[in-house]
């Protein structure tokens, strides 16, 4: 039974003082926002009257922005430890709508601004040497003219916010309330199947229980195709209407524009993934040959490979000293950054009772980064535990070198930093294992980590945008259209050596990322760059630790391509994927040399 929160010791709690010191503190913060945040309302028709004006503007800006982030930051860090505390549900609730009402009396800057043109700023830039702290926001404002509306409808649209995520939540609230799968047997006994234990039966070793899950899960879903698929219609249909609205080619140009990212780039991807297919179709024969397979199914693809490295466990101490051997090759002063990341207890690790699931890093300017995990003490755990901190040594190190309005870099680069941590402890859990059955077990975590970042969230970007752009044609997505859609993408990513079982086309309707327009490819070229960094670092390149460490710093001071050059990666070539596939076929060759091992090929039995 999961312990309350309290019977933990606090050194397995994040210390959220660093925030704030008491919740007295916080609510005394929030009134100060509330007070100072109309204050907005006296530059508006005045902005750009003169340089003092626009100075003070975005001073005041950054002041509340700081103090908001970190009221936010608190209160959802307080929130996410223990759901059931009321307390924390009202203090949360509070933060959410002091954020609303700063959208609100900012929706005016823009708008206003976008009425002078980007001469009248830059003659300010030069009268007044402050103002270049705001410089590369004030570019991006014009960069964005003519994709901004009028003042009016600014606003209109901001107090929409909420309904604009409508079919988000809808969905998320069919998900976490209202669904009921079928109960499956595992171990001889009913269990029940939620959305939160699937992936736990989709890896079993019992090939019935795999089976069992997945069509369970799928039969739920395609009760409700046609309910499922109006409700993604309509997030489709809104995106598309969004992007004509700003004056938008397509929802493409729309969703990477912010980013500075070319339209090239997505198509790169998915060009470069169907051109390397037949490496994942060779790790799928193979993995059929090792699970000793008459044939192999969707759901077999996902099977853990079992060996008695995965009964081994770990304290959390244990898992703090690996990932500090870890990484090393990232450098002494790194390594002493990252330890006080266990000194200073940033890291949440306790599994609680009423504890948000799942893991992730945030951070909040001028306080270091906050890691919120529940710590069991699998391999996966530290594996988890290395991802998290990769993303908090990114936040440290950007809140340490840029300002405020600099920080916080972009989703595009985010999964690099965590993924190189990812693949450091793969490299040293493989370079230091003389078994064959754990080094077969190592390179498979590794080749699905390969299939699920690059093979299927490429796969959900292909379908993705084949939503949108059927949309913008002014067909219309029906259930029939988007199964079928679905279906095929996975024959083709899956090859004929294994079976694409019928349920698979309704697997699009739980992909909740499919609700944040163009948001998966980024894990694909994300892992690819952390592949190609890793690689580099682990064996020796001094120049390449360097360079990665210099990014790290960058915050979003450079737009995520240029970025990526600081750490030598051309994320406009097809080299990056083509170096990380290289890698995979490498991890595949030697795969297959340790399948000829007898003791190997049967590994699961």
């Amino acid at each position: 039974m999961a312990k309350k929160r309290d019977e933990f010791k606090d050194n397995y709690k994040w210390n959220v003082k660093d925030i704030y010191p008491s919740d007295e503190d916080v609510l005394k913060e929030i009134k100060y926002l509330e007070k100072h945040i109309n204050e907005y309302q006296k530059y508006q028709g005045h902005i750009l009257d003169n340089a003092s004006n626009l100075l003070e503007l975005l001073q005041l800006d950054s002041n509340l922005g700081v103090r908001l982030e970190k009221v936010f930051v608190y209160a959802h860090l307080n929130n996410d430890a223990d759901t059931l505390n009321t307390k924390y549900q009202e203090l949360f609730g509070k933060a959410k709508n002091i954020y609303t009402k700063y959208i609100e009396n900012t929706s005016f800057i823009v708008p206003e601004m976008l009425l002078s043109d980007e001469e009248v700023v830059l003659k300010y830039l030069e009268e007044e040497p402050k103002l270049k702290r705001y410089k590369r926001i004030l570019k991006n404002i014009y960069r964005n003219k003519k994709h901004i509306l009028d003042s009016e409808v600014e606003k209109s649209l901001s107090s929409f916010a909420k309904l604009m995520d409508a079919p988000d939540e809808i969905m998320s609230s069919l998900q976490d309330s209202d669904f009921k799968f079928a109960n499956i047997i595992v171990n001889g006994k009913e269990e029940e199947l939620t959305e939160s234990n699937y992936s736990l039966y989709i890896r079993s070793e019992d090939r019935n229980v795999r089976k069992e899950a997945f069509q369970s899960l799928y039969k739920t879903y395609s009760n409700f195709k046609t309910a499922i698929a109006t409700i993604m219609r309509s997030e489709v249909e809104k995106n598309v209407a969004m992007a004509k609205l700003r004056k938008y080619k397509n929802t493409l140009e729309a969703s990477l524009f912010h980013n500075e990212i070319k339209p090239s780039v997505y198509y790169n991807l998915i060009n470069s993934v169907h051109k390397n297919l037949p490496s994942i179709y060779k790790y799928w024969r193979l993995k059929k040959e090792l699970l000793n397979l008459d044939e192999m199914h969707l759901y077999d693809t996902y099977a853990d490979i079992k060996t008695e490295k995965s009964k081994k466990t770990y304290t959390f101490e244990e898992a703090r000293d690996l990932v500090l051997e870890i990484v090393k090759p990232l450098g002494s002063t790194y390594v002493s950054d990252l330890t006080k990341a266990f000194q200073e207890k940033w890291i949440d690790s306790c599994n609680n009772v009423g504890k948000r699931g799942g893991a992730y890093c945030t951070a909040c300017y001028g306080v270091h980064p906050y890691v919120l995990m529940s710590f069991e003490g699998d391999l996966n755990d530290v594996s988890t535990l290395a991802h998290e901190l990769g993303h908090a040594m990114h936040y440290y190190y950007a809140i340490n070198n840029q300002n405020y309005e600099d920080y916080n870099y972009s989703i595009f680069v985010a999964e690099v930093a965590s993924q190189v941590n990812e693949i450091l402890l793969s490299r040293f859990l493989l370079d230091n294992s003389n078994d064959p059955k754990e080094k077969i077990q190592i390179i498979d975590e590794l080749l699905q980590k390969y299939k699920a970042s690059i093979f299927r969230q490429t796969m959900f970007a292909e379908f993705e945008l084949f939503m949108n752009e059927y949309t913008e044609k002014g067909n219309v997505l029906t259930s029939e259209v988007m199964n079928n859609k679905y279906y095929e993408l996975n024959k083709l990513y899956f090859g004929k050596d294994v079976i694409v079982d019928d349920e698979i086309k309704y697997e699009w309707e739980r992909i909740p990322h499919f609700y944040m327009n163009y948001y998966v490819y980024q894990y694909a070229t994300g892992f690819a760059a952390a592949i190609n960094i890793a690689n580099k670092i682990y064996d020796g390149d001094e120049v390449a630790r360097d360079n990665y460490l210099k990014f790290l710093k960058l915050g979003c001071t450079k737009n995520p391509i240029a970025s990526l050059k600081v750490a030598g990666l051309d994320m406009e070539s097809e080299e990056v994927m083509d170096n990380a596939i290289k890698f995979m076929d490498e991890l595949i060759d030697e795969y297959e040399k340790l399948l000829k091992d007898k003791e190997v090929s049967v590994i699961n039995e």
